[in-house]
């Protein structure tokens, strides 16, 4: 056990009191949306627990947490595998995401103070630097930017939903961002909305974010529909 606490932990980071299972629920998570185990491809459970260094007890707990999140499906006499990305699901993940995102930025936009707006300066150009670089990360970083822009605006229900659509959203924004030229659309997109964010123009944000969110769809549509991924 000892190793997983030490190995995947910052020691800067502040202490949170957290499972083991909540811990190994990360990495697989994190894990899957980076596409390190890819859509349709099975969870190896005795790989697994031999890297992390641990029982398959709390793996084994954490998969049916990443199951009631949509990220990983359990087959008979199978195992885990990791669910198929699918245009149906896009369509309700990113449909949601219209209805609650751009009116919470728009709210955060009115309320963010200064340590806000630096924060929000700092991930983004983190965020820049992982597209650029072609970094696995650039997901993760995209889900925490724009959670971000949302965090003063939404209390904290809207937040862990948000949170969790986001999550869902990840892998579809991966395949989006692969085809060449849309790094720096989006680029250009969120300094825009980062811009608006901190001059407080709430609602030219709340436009320009469900515009973002609406030509990203539009992009997966294609992109599904010709990969035979339309269910």
């Amino acid at each position: 056990m000892s190793r997983i606490l030490t190995q995947y932990e910052d020691p800067g980071a502040v202490l949170e009191i957290r499972t083991l299972a909540e811990r190994v629920h990360d990495l697989v998570r994190d894990r899957i949306l980076s596409g390190g185990i890819a859509a349709g491809e099975p969870i190896r459970q005795d790989t697994l627990a031999a890297e992390f260094g641990i029982s398959k007890i709390p793996l084994r707990e954490a998969l049916v947490r990443l199951e009631q999140g949509g990220l990983v499906r359990s087959q008979a006499h199978r195992g885990y595998v990791v669910a198929a990305l699918s245009m149906t699901e896009a369509e309700e993940v990113f449909a949601l995401r219209l209805q609650l995102e751009p009116a919470a930025i728009a709210r955060g936009s009115r309320i963010a103070d200064a340590a806000a707006h630096r924060a929000a300066r700092t991930m983004l150009m983190s965020l820049d630097d992982s597209i650029h670089a072609g970094s696995e990360d650039q997901g993760r970083l995209n889900r925490l930017f724009h959670m971000l822009l949302m965090q003063p605006g939404a209390g904290p229900l809207t937040r862990s939903f948000l949170e969790q659509l986001h999550t869902l959203s990840e892998r579809y924004t991966r395949l989006h961002l692969l085809q060449t030229g849309r790094e720096s659309r989006a680029c250009e997109e969120h300094r825009e909305m980062l811009d608006l964010w901190i001059a407080g123009e709430a609602d030219a944000l709340e436009a320009l974010t469900r515009k973002h969110i609406l030509d990203t769809l539009a992009d997966l549509r294609s992109e599904l529909s010709e990969a035979g991924n339309p269910d």
